[in-house]
């Protein structure tokens, strides 16, 4: 049977997420990897700032994202291009704010925006900036999932918050070669493994979730009708969920 995994979006993605689905083990998985190494660091950088913070607000309906706090990728990182004023967090995630073992962990094509609300902003995307810096280092994928289990362990990154959610509405977004900008859909972050507390993934059930072992968390999520622009987004209830792990 196919095993669910899911990391983060991540952004952390984000990174979500979202779920890729493997029978292979992680080394097998990397080594087929479209990308099994980083790329040149100017492949995964967007030259023009504005059209990052646009991309970035289009995860969420302007009433919220036009208000957020907005963050763009530059050489060393994430840095604040715009000040908001509602708590929200809005950025452009890159392939590495999934987890480590997504195949596509270095693909510089993915582009996934994502507004986050004041409980995820504080909690996951310190998780976010933390493994951005240390691809941009260009240290490798084991380097950055033992990075993270510490941070975990040690408490350097905040514990998740009861609250914690975002939205990824963005018909730009691009999660996966597979998928591409997929569904519009909002997601929940729960610790640890609480899918079966939802009635996620069960039949008729709109919640798809998946468990995320890496940055220790479920990650839920609910599909929208509609692209954050307003326009009516495909409505094939056949898909799953979304081979890629952006939160």
């Amino acid at each position: 049977m196919r095993k669910k995994t899911i990391g983060v979006v991540a952004l952390a993605f984000l990174v979500v997420v979202v779920a890729f689905c493997a029978t292979e083990p992680a080394l097998v998985q990397a080594q087929r990897a479209p990308n099994p190494v980083m790329s040149p660091l100017d492949r995964y950088l967007i030259p023009d700032e504005n059209s990052e913070i646009a991309l970035a607000r289009s995860a969420a309906p302007p009433s919220i994202s036009d208000q957020a706090e907005v963050m763009v990728l530059g050489r060393d990182g994430y840095t604040t291009a715009s000040k908001g004023g509602n708590g929200f967090v809005c950025l452009v995630q890159r392939s590495w704010a999934a987890a480590t073992d997504f195949p596509e962990f270095w693909n510089a094509k993915i582009l996934a925006p994502i507004c986050l609300n004041p409980a995820a902003a504080r909690t996951l995307v310190p998780l976010i900036l933390m493994k951005t810096k240390l691809a941009v280092a260009a240290k490798s994928r084991a380097e950055i999932a033992e990075a993270v289990k510490s941070a975990m362990d040690n408490g350097t990154v905040p514990a998740l918050q009861p609250e914690a959610m975002c939205y990824m509405m963005s018909k730009q977004q691009y999660l996966s070669d597979h998928d591409m900008n997929w569904h519009p859909h909002l997601m929940w972050f729960v610790p640890g493994d609480a899918a079966k507390a939802w009635g996620a993934n069960l039949l008729g059930s709109p919640v798809l979730a998946a468990n995320d072992p890496e940055d220790r968390m479920t990650i839920f999520l609910v599909w929208v009708r509609h692209w954050s622009d307003g326009t009516p987004a495909p409505q094939d209830k056949s898909a799953t969920l979304a081979p890629h792990t952006m939160h």
